[in-house]
């Protein structure tokens, strides 16, 4: 009886012990033109990576945007709600790439603050989780309005100095995907190489956080 008792005990600790991330962010996020998704998006190459010890959580919405007053905010999707409500105890926000569409950015003056405010509400969940913010990787074309110089040269400084002021981390997604457009589908999404290559990025970044 008491063999069971502590096999029991164990398991519960083992459970309470795993680490819930929730990954967020647009198309490129839920894994938009790589084969199979479900296996193949970063965020479920991300849990491989990090093992038994975590559960990530794939919350991207395609065509979402970071701005409230983009043309299809995250903030209106169920993916929002449920991210919430998942308790996480690490978040990875990774937006940005559709707010730069001419629609979109006509609210660049607002992008700082809505940024600001995201990691906020998920800084501020009960979970207390830990928010990492991820730099867009880079575009090789202006596709369906997506603007690669306006990624490049308004939209990651704008993250990168709320992240400061915030006191969150970065990571550079941006970086190790640039000068390769071989990895990606369409100049827009990552194909498989591509996912695996953001996954093993964030996954270096989690484990070497401070």
């Amino acid at each position: 009886m008491k063999i069971l008792y502590c096999l029991a005990f164990l398991a519960l600790s083992a459970q309470a012990q795993v680490l819930k991330v929730a990954c967020i962010g647009d198309s490129i996020t839920a894994g938009a033109n790589v084969d199979n998704p479900a296996v193949n998006a970063y965020p479920i190459v991300l849990g491989r990576l990090l093992g038994t010890n975590y559960q990530a959580s794939n919350f991207g919405v395609s065509g979402c945007t970071l701005l409230h007053n983009g043309d299809s905010p995250y903030w209106n999707q169920p993916a929002f709600q449920n991210a919430t409500n998942y308790a996480p105890d690490i978040v990875t926000i990774m937006l940005g790439t559709n707010d730069s569409k001419p629609q979109n950015w006509v609210y660049s003056d607002q992008f700082a603050g809505d940024l600001s405010e995201m990691i906020d509400v998920f800084a501020n969940l009960p979970s207390r989780p830990r928010v990492f913010v991820c730099l867009p990787v880079p575009a090789y074309s202006i596709v369906s309005g997506i603007n690669p110089e306006i990624i490049k040269n308004q939209i990651i400084p704008i993250i990168k100095h709320v992240a400061k002021l915030k006191g969150v981390m970065t990571v550079n997604m941006y970086a190790p995907l640039s000068g390769r457009p071989d990895l990606f589908t369409d100049n827009i999404h990552p194909n498989n190489a591509g996912t695996a290559l953001i996954a093993k990025t964030l996954h270096g970044a989690l484990l070497t956080a401070p």
